[in-house]
């Protein structure tokens, strides 16, 4: 069985003799793991289950000066501290008045494209995906600036709508730009959550979001293709909303948010959604010990994956405050046979 196989399983709740995952990092987590087992070679142990593709630049941005970029909608973002902010919003009203809505071939990338192409006709074993992110929620508040966008979202709901409305179409044609490439899915990011919940509630959510995923989520299923999203924090007010409209696969399921302990979701909804991630960033592998992170990454091979519909990956990539010895307590765990 080829890793592509073994992902395409658990997306279709078969269990497989493999669970797959997927590794990332951020900062200098790597390298200091490096310099742990004195060799790089450690990486030669990650099975690539999973490989991203993209071909459209939904998050390029062009610099201006030494400390601010500018995003193709027209917003400036200072750069030199993180996270990144947002200093001067597109859109200082909530109208459309004299703002040129940028055309979907403006994020077009051909060269990426066709290297993409290429990429999937020699890797035919490894599970590919379409990365689009920047989704419809996020996209709004780059459009207005965040504490806008929230009143927006009450105060200002025809504009609101509007906005939602241009950029589903813009999503759209995304989705058509990229689904023509020999992918297995579509990965869309759109933070909905907070620690607490669905940021807007979850009736402005279904009022303004859900019609527009629904149409998004179509079109790839359209194309033949899976459909998988990442947010981060609480959306257990939603999920039912999520498979409603034809969600496959939930990322990065962030089991200290609440709600969103991976064992209650998947005897809640494990026959219908698959879910990928569920590895604590918040607690687990910052501040616990490589013996509970071992112990739980077992639990959730042992518990997640049965029936399928499991992907393993820690909620967000290796954050840089993660103790080497916990970093290294979660590697062996997640890529042992």
């Amino acid at each position: 069985m080829t890793n592509r196989e073994i992902v395409l399983n658990q997306l279709r709740h078969i269990e497989t003799p493999v669970v797959p995952y997927t590794i990332a990092f951020e900062g200098d987590v790597a390298e200091r793991l490096d310099a742990y087992y004195g060799t790089p070679d450690w990486r030669k142990r990650i099975t690539p289950f999973m490989r991203g593709i993209g071909c459209v630049a939904t998050d390029h941005k062009d610099r201006v000066d030494a400390t601010h970029n500018r995003d193709l909608y027209g917003g400036l973002w200072r750069t030199d501290r993180i996270p990144w902010h947002l200093e001067v919003p597109p859109l200082a009203e909530p109208n459309f008045d004299g703002y040129t809505f940028p055309k979907a071939e403006t994020f077009f990338r051909p060269e990426w494209k066709e290297d993409g192409r290429k990429f999937c006709e020699t890797n035919t074993d490894t599970f590919r995906l379409g990365n689009l992110g920047w989704g419809l929620f996020e996209r709004c508040w780059t459009l207005r600036g965040f504490e806008n966008a929230l009143m927006d979202i009450v105060a200002e709901q025809d504009f609101f709508q509007e906005m939602v409305d241009r950029l589903t179409n813009l999503y759209l044609q995304f989705v058509d730009y990229t689904c023509d490439l020999p992918i297995d899915a579509v990965l869309f990011g759109d933070d909905w959550g907070d620690q607490q919940g669905v940021i807007v509630g979850p009736e402005l959510w279904r009022k303004f979001f859900k019609p527009a995923w629904a149409k998004v989520y179509e079109r790839v299923h359209s194309h033949g293709k899976i459909v998988m999203s990442h947010s981060c924090g609480s959306v257990a007010d939603i999920i039912p909303d999520l498979i409603e409209i034809g969600l496959d696969c939930l990322e990065s399921c962030q089991p200290e948010a609440r709600g969103m302990n991976p064992y209650e979701l998947k005897k809640r909804f494990g026959d219908k959604l698959a879910f990928w991630g569920c590895i604590g960033s918040q607690h687990l592998l910052p501040f616990d010990t490589p013996a509970n992170i071992r112990a739980e990454i077992a639990k959730l091979r042992r518990e997640m994956s049965v029936g399928g519909g499991f992907i393993m990956a820690p909620a967000k990539p290796f954050q840089p405050e993660t103790p080497t010895e916990n970093a290294v307590a979660a590697i062996e765990a997640m890529t042992q046979s």
